[in-house]
């Protein structure tokens, strides 16, 4: 599946999310609902997955990504008033440390959902084809 449809299903799946519950709970509670409407999309998943985080190809540490998705999209969740350009930084930030083509942030503490699309300028499809940081 490209990365496009994969986007547009969990912004999908976290619409339903936001309509449903409405703003105004912590970001736990929505991650939780946003793995059941991901789940019943059909969407493979990972929640809470560890990555390595490297340095001039030094381990630094980790970090856990609050959704893996199809293996390719890194997804962030904010539960926020309003997105500021620190968290799409973060976000952006991710996807080159994690060394995934694509990334989401997504914010459910607005009125109405926030989401961010993100790209990685370094990935490369050959140095890291089945991201087995994931497996």
């Amino acid at each position: 599946m490209r990365e496009d449809d994969i986007t547009y299903k969990i912004i999908g799946c976290a619409m339903k999310v936001h309509n449903t519950l409405g703003n105004g709970f912590q970001e736990v509670i929505y991650q939780r609902c946003l793995a059941i409407e991901l789940e019943r999309s059909g969407l493979s998943f990972g929640r809470e997955i560890e990555q390595s985080i490297f340095y001039e190809g030094i381990d630094v540490g980790t970090r856990r990504a609050d959704f893996v998705v199809e293996e390719k999209v890194i997804v962030e969740l904010k539960a926020i008033i309003n997105l500021e350009d620190v968290h799409l930084a973060q976000a952006k930030n991710y996807v080159v440390a994690y060394d995934f083509p694509t990334g989401l942030l997504i914010n459910f503490g607005s009125t109405s959902l926030q989401y961010k699309k993100v790209f990685n300028p370094k990935y490369n499809a050959e140095r890291n084809p089945a991201n087995p940081q994931i497996k």
